[in-house]
């Protein structure tokens, strides 16, 4: 599912909502998000997981079409663990999607 998708689905479910006012309220929701990992923050929504923000430490990594060594700077990568509730139901049943 994309972002688009999403804003059509809530507005499906939500008739009284215009698309545009959910369009803005998902960027809303989405930018609060990128803002608090920005400041270092760890985002928690009960139920579906946290977003954090993670260190990746400067290393010497390998190109591998070259075998050439290069340096790769520290940089800060996104993480997401998945909150109990989503766990369970994604591992409820095997059988029903």
């Amino acid at each position: 599912m994309i972002k688009s998708e999403l804003v059509a689905k809530i507005a499906e479910t939500n008739p009284h909502l215009y698309q545009r006012d959910v369009e803005n309220i998902v960027n809303a929701i989405l930018g609060e998000i990128i803002a608090a990992m920005a400041r270092g923050d760890r985002v928690e929504l009960r139920g579906f997981g946290a977003f954090s923000v993670k260190q990746r430490p400067a290393r010497t990594g390998r190109n591998p079409r070259t075998g050439a060594h290069v340096e790769v700077d520290q940089k800060y990568v996104p993480f997401f663990k998945t909150g109990k509730e989503m766990r369970e139901r994604l591992n409820r049943d095997e059988a029903a999607p």
